[in-house]
Protein backbone atom coordinates (compact mmCIF):
# COMPACT_ATOMS: atom_id res chain seq x y z
CA UNK A 1 0.00 0.00 0.00
CA UNK A 2 1.19 3.43 -0.92
CA UNK A 3 0.73 6.54 0.05
CA UNK A 4 0.18 9.42 -1.40
CA UNK A 5 2.83 12.95 -1.03
CA UNK A 6 -0.69 14.84 0.50
CA UNK A 7 -0.35 11.89 2.87
CA UNK A 8 3.07 13.19 3.81
CA UNK A 9 2.69 16.33 3.50
CA UNK A 10 -0.08 16.45 6.21
CA UNK A 11 1.87 13.82 8.64
CA UNK A 12 4.78 16.47 8.36
CA UNK A 13 2.67 19.09 8.88
CA UNK A 14 1.46 17.44 12.43
CA UNK A 15 5.10 16.14 13.18
CA UNK A 16 7.44 18.33 11.70
CA UNK A 17 8.63 14.94 10.72
CA UNK A 18 9.85 15.06 6.78
CA UNK A 19 8.79 12.07 4.18
CA UNK A 20 12.57 10.84 3.73
CA UNK A 21 12.65 10.18 7.54
CA UNK A 22 9.59 8.72 7.68
CA UNK A 23 10.37 6.36 5.03
CA UNK A 24 14.22 5.57 5.99
CA UNK A 25 12.37 4.73 9.52
CA UNK A 26 10.43 2.35 8.15
CA UNK A 27 12.79 0.90 5.66
CA UNK A 28 15.07 0.43 9.07
CA UNK A 29 11.86 -1.55 10.87
CA UNK A 30 11.01 -3.58 7.97
CA UNK A 31 14.44 -4.55 6.74
CA UNK A 32 16.46 -4.29 9.68
CA UNK A 33 17.51 -7.13 11.81
CA UNK A 34 15.77 -6.03 15.14
CA UNK A 35 18.10 -8.11 17.42
CA UNK A 36 20.75 -6.19 16.08
CA UNK A 37 22.27 -3.70 18.29
CA UNK A 38 23.46 -1.52 15.50
CA UNK A 39 19.90 -1.64 14.20
CA UNK A 40 18.14 -0.45 17.11
CA UNK A 41 20.56 1.72 18.28
CA UNK A 42 19.54 3.37 14.61
CA UNK A 43 16.10 3.12 14.85
CA UNK A 44 16.10 4.47 18.54
CA UNK A 45 18.14 7.70 17.33
CA UNK A 46 15.85 8.50 14.55
CA UNK A 47 12.93 8.18 16.97
CA UNK A 48 14.42 10.54 19.10
CA UNK A 49 15.01 13.03 16.86
CA UNK A 50 11.73 12.62 15.21
CA UNK A 51 9.89 13.16 18.53
CA UNK A 52 12.53 15.86 20.14
CA UNK A 53 12.69 13.31 23.24
CA UNK A 54 16.83 12.32 23.85
CA UNK A 55 17.14 9.15 24.79
CA UNK A 56 20.95 8.76 27.35
CA UNK A 57 22.98 5.81 27.00
CA UNK A 58 21.25 3.94 30.00
CA UNK A 59 17.42 3.86 28.36
CA UNK A 60 18.77 3.19 25.15
CA UNK A 61 20.85 -0.10 27.00
CA UNK A 62 17.40 -0.74 28.71
CA UNK A 63 15.64 -0.95 25.64
CA UNK A 64 18.40 -2.79 23.49
CA UNK A 65 18.41 -5.59 26.24
CA UNK A 66 14.18 -5.92 26.80
CA UNK A 67 13.96 -5.93 22.66
CA UNK A 68 17.30 -8.33 22.08
CA UNK A 69 16.11 -10.36 25.28
CA UNK A 70 12.19 -10.43 24.09
CA UNK A 71 11.11 -8.69 27.18
CA UNK A 72 8.50 -6.20 25.57
CA UNK A 73 5.24 -6.74 26.34
CA UNK A 74 2.97 -7.96 23.45
CA UNK A 75 0.04 -6.52 24.53
CA UNK A 76 1.39 -2.89 24.46
CA UNK A 77 -2.76 -1.67 24.84
CA UNK A 78 -2.75 -1.70 28.48
CA UNK A 79 -0.50 0.86 28.94
CA UNK A 80 -2.51 3.33 27.09
CA UNK A 81 -5.65 2.93 28.34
Amino acid sequence: MGFSDSFFKKVEKKTKVNKETIISLANKLQNGNMKDEKTLKEVISTLSEMTGRPVSKEQEEKIINAVVNDQVPKDLDKYYN
